[in-house]
């Protein structure tokens, strides 16, 4: 009989170490924000493939999208024998990107395929080299995105050496004190010592941070940021691949701040679990590249491209940005409530935008000092109580809710119960651990 046990083993056997897996049980089927694995416990899922499932598992509308679709052709080659629902879907990106003006798009198969593509296009556009990007801010897997990416453990450890013309900014983080000021000052700084403006492509900006704990970027600091672009002639990237497709209660974070960016780079959600991405831009843009010059064998893919139309059209029929705005208010009410508790003092901050939002847990709330080993303890319980989660941050100590829109009350109630209570056991039995140890040592 199929069991974790013996699938974890076979994992172990097949599979390299590189390849991670948080937690011990392998699924068995999902629907919506509930998952079940090969032995039949149910979960709560708020990991959502990593940020993949803004629709939720098995969409009904999904799944007869991509069953249609493939009953009539899975893959062509778009460059070879195109189709009509790659164009049907640029369309649809195109009207509803703001990007300052007539759009284009691209599609790819990853979210870091995306990113690489867009600092493609901007130095085509600019003839420029120099790509900005900004601390804690995460963009890919692959070379030129791990560059990009501002954390080295695990992302970055032992593979370089990575490609140049990388120039990195502090990102703002009130929490800890770093202001968009701050941070806008330090660009004029990096154009004085370390490169030019004149020979900047490109800002690459994720306008709500992912992986680095789930910070969204003072408004203030966005529009400075397109200032400066504006001043000297360099192209603004949005990286949306985590934050797109409602899950700020807008359809891109960067919406929220009354700027437009130039390009913005999508993935994850758009394909509703399929791998497809995509870069949309102002049509100059992207027309800089030559005939020939972007493209992919599986980008565009007919399945992927079928899946990503029925998750525009769910997004609209099902209203679920205003629904991303009201999980997040049920989140923060329910976070906020559980701050107030004696044995809660370790959450430091609630943030975020709509429902993606990030709980930072802290060993002293007037140091801030970041709660690493807590914060995995509290994932691990919540786990064995049923509800599955995602940490984030540069150090860890962020729980980041990557929850399907789609979710009902009940269970957001549920997963905050089982929080709550997981924090609880965790602060308790560490306190009475180190209650334990002081008294042996008196």
């Amino acid at each position: 009989m199929v069991s974790n046990v013996s699938l974890d083993q076979r994992r172990k056997e097949a599979i390299p170490v590189g390849v991670s897996c948080s937690f011990p049980i392998y699924a068995d089927r999902a629907r919506n924000a509930e998952l079940w694995d090969v032995e039949g416990r149910r979960y709560i899922d708020f990991v959502g493939g990593m940020g993949a499932l803004a629709v939720g598992h098995s969409h009904p509308d999904i799944i007869g999208a991509v069953q249609a679709q493939l009953d009539r052709f899975s893959h062509t080659f778009f460059g070879t024998a195109p189709y009509e629902s790659y164009i049907a879907l640029a369309e649809r990106l195109n009207e509803c990107c703001k990007v300052g003006g007539q759009a284009k798009t691209l599609l790819v198969t990853t979210g870091a395929e995306a990113v690489e593509n867009a600092v493609k296009i901007a130095r085509a556009y600019t003839k420029r080299r120099g790509i900005v990007v900004f601390g804690g801010g995460f963009h890919g897997r692959t070379l030129l995105t791990m560059a990009m990416t501002g954390k080295v453990n695990p992302y970055k450890q032992s593979f370089g050496p990575f490609p140049g013309d990388i120039y990195r900014a502090p990102f703002p983080e009130p929490f800890r004190g770093i202001s968009a000021e701050q941070c806008l000052a330090a660009l004029e700084t990096l154009f004085e010592t370390e490169i030019e403006a004149a020979a900047v492509a490109a800002f690459v900006i994720e306008p709500l941070q992912g992986e680095g704990g789930f910070i969204p970027a003072p408004a203030e600091f966005m529009k400075g940021i397109r200032r400066l672009c504006d001043s000297h002639g360099i192209v603004l990237v949005a990286d949306e691949v985590q934050s797109g497709f409602g899950r700020t209660g807008r359809l891109f974070a960067v919406e929220h701040f009354g700027i437009e960016p130039d390009l913005i780079a999508m993935g994850k959600s758009l394909g509703a679990g399929l791998p497809i991405a995509a870069v949309v831009g102002k049509s100059e843009v992207m027309d800089s590249v030559g005939v020939g010059g972007l493209g992919g064998t599986y980008a565009g893919n007919p399945l992927a491209c079928a899946a990503a139309l029925a998750v525009l059209d769910v997004l609209e029929k099902e209203n679920l940005l205003v629904r991303a705005q009201e999980i997040g208010a049920r989140f923060e009410h329910g976070f906020h409530r559980m701050q107030k508790k004696r044995n809660h003092s370790v959450i430091g901050d609630v943030r975020g935008l709509g429902a993606m939002i990030g709980v930072e847990l802290v060993e002293d709330n007037a140091a801030r000092t970041p709660a690493r080993s807590l914060t995995a303890k509290v994932i691990k319980e919540a786990a064995s109580r049923g509800l599955l989660l995602a940490s984030a941050g540069r150090h860890f100590n962020v729980i980041r809710l990557l929850v399907p829109l789609t979710t009902p009350d009940d269970l957001i109630d549920e997963a905050l119960e089982i929080i709550d209570q997981s924090i609880g056991f965790i602060v308790d039995d560490d306190l009475g651990s180190r209650n334990s140890a002081f008294a042996q040592d008196g």
